[in-house]
């Protein structure tokens, strides 16, 4: 019963969204984020903890609580936004993004190995995906975290899928499917700044020892795929900013082992980059450091 009700309050909500006037969806996110914050404390206080991160130790108390309110309305943002992107035009789509450094993506697709995208929960990273598919018409696969109920899941998997994307949901029969797809010279995203499935490898991160995935580094490794961190920013009104980074060092210097950890600490400081330069707009509302279960608040 519980996964039912779950389902019918996703759908619900998007149904919603879709029909809101755009002046109504663009607004509701500043509106609802103080409130949404106020209810949701556990999350208020590990997001107040992640933006302290982002932001350095010398932010104060007015900053932080400023940019943990700002990223309930990013996150809010995402997700009524995420709902609506069935209904954008491709015209639409093109408009609403700006890409200055796409030529890293064509770059890499041009070597016939794929692209692997690896990307920090931020901002509108649906829309840039969307736009990938239904604009620049690319196959685009994205690897998922299941998510319960198993019926959520699997709307939220045909909700992308009908957006054109490939959906993997990870776990172990990920990789074979993130190869192949790297094998048929596609772009794979991946959400980089979070280990979910754990067993990640152990890099500073923010100044702090934690583990990020890495399997990146390990496709890219096996597969000859560039990586290119990648981040889309939130802008005015229905407006995106992509950043596409250079694409990171993955030649084969040690043992994989080895290699691996290079390339996802090298990862770690491209994210970082990323992320710094709109705190408020990363959407990191779990612990992601040993700390975060292991101490109070900061």
């Amino acid at each position: 019963m519980r996964a039912q009700v779950a389902t019918a309050l996703y759908k619900a909500g998007a149904f919603v969204a879709r029909r809101l006037p755009r002046s109504v969806a663009t607004n509701a996110p500043k509106v609802l984020a103080y409130p949404l914050a106020h209810i949701m404390k556990n999350k208020r206080v590990m997001v107040r903890r992640h933006m302290r991160r982002a932001l350095g130790s010398t932010a104060t108390k007015g900053v932080l609580r400023v940019a943990t309110r700002r990223a309930f309305e990013s996150y809010l943002r995402y997700w009524i936004e995420s709902f609506r992107l069935p209904s954008q035009t491709t015209h639409e789509l093109s408009d609403g993004i700006q890409v200055p450094d796409y030529r890293h993506v064509e770059e890499g697709l041009r070597k016939g190995k794929g692209v692997i995208l690896a990307l920090p929960h931020l901002g509108g990273w649906e829309w840039a995906g969307f736009w990938i598919a239904a604009v620049k018409k690319l196959p685009i696969t994205v690897v998922v975290e299941p998510i319960e109920p198993p019926q959520l899941f699997e709307w939220f998997a045909r909700f992308r899928r009908e957006l054109g994307m490939t959906v993997v949901p990870l776990g172990p029969a990920a990789g074979a499917e993130i190869a192949a797809a790297l094998k048929r010279n596609e772009v794979v995203c991946l959400l980089s700044d979070r280990d979910i499935s754990g067993g990640g490898v152990k890099v500073p991160f923010f100044g702090e020892l934690t583990t990020l995935p890495g399997g990146p580094a390990l496709m890219a490794l096996r597969t000859g795929a560039p990586i290119l961190p990648t981040a889309v920013y939130f802008a005015t009104g229905e407006s995106h900013i992509g950043v596409v980074r250079p694409p990171l060092d993955v030649s084969r210097v040690g043992s994989v082992r080895e290699d691996v950890k290079r390339i996802t600490e090298n990862l770690a400081q491209e994210l970082e980059v990323l992320i710094s330069a709109e705190p408020s707009q990363w959407h990191l509302f779990q612990p992601n450091w040993p700390s975060d279960t292991n101490q109070g608040p900061q």
